[in-house]
């Protein structure tokens, strides 16, 4: 268990589970975004359906899986285990707007996979590295360009929601030089005490 330390008017943070689980996240959508855009491109627009669109497919399906399981355990994770109380300096609209934002994200992390998942049972196109997914539905075509649309448009405000929070997370540190970053990366902190976590 993640214990925590409490030390009055300091910076509470997230816990080290917590953290691995953010930027393992993070890592996979580093992946998952560009892997997804040149799979298309070679595969709808240059009509290339050779090996190396194949097994950008397959990554491209393996990769969405792992974030939703990824994303639920969050979730999971965050009902029993809590998250710490917002960084001290905030005001109350900031603190609204950035939970906001933060629960958009999680419903969009698992929107968009559920949408491309069904996408492809519909196609079908379950195949990852030579084994089968197990389907969602049964085969619709029409149903799966719809699930796919769907999906993209999911993808562009998921990108839209990151580009935003990484943005604050700049700005909290660089120029109102607070300790809203340093939740998530200790290293950074500004205050020389961190202060309660999430367990």
């Amino acid at each position: 268990m993640d214990r925590s330390s409490t030390q009055h008017e300091s910076t509470p943070i997230y816990a080290p589970t917590a953290r691995r689980l953010h930027w393992l996240t993070v890592a996979l959508l580093a992946l998952q975004l560009p892997v997804g855009l040149y799979m298309v491109y070679r595969g709808n627009t240059l009509n290339l359906w050779d090996a190396l669109t194949g097994a950008l497919y397959s990554i491209h399906k393996l990769v969405g899986v792992l974030i939703l399981v990824l994303v639920v355990g969050r979730l999971l994770y965050r009902s029993t285990r809590g998250a710490p109380p917002p960084e001290p300096s905030l005001d109350a609209w900031q603190r609204s707007v950035s939970g906001l934002v933060h629960w958009a994200l999680y419903a969009l992390l698992v929107a968009a996979p559920i949408a491309g998942y069904v996408g492809i049972s519909m196609f079908p196109a379950l195949d990852v590295f030579g084994l089968k997914l197990p389907a969602l539905t049964g085969p619709d075509k029409e149903g799966a360009k719809t699930a796919f649309l769907i999906h993209g448009w999911l993808v562009m405000a998921l990108v839209a929601l990151v580009a935003m929070h990484v943005g604050a997370a700049l700005f909290h540190y660089f120029v109102r030089k607070d300790d809203v970053l340093g939740r998530m990366v200790p290293g950074l902190l500004r205050s020389q005490k961190s202060g309660p976590r999430s367990r």
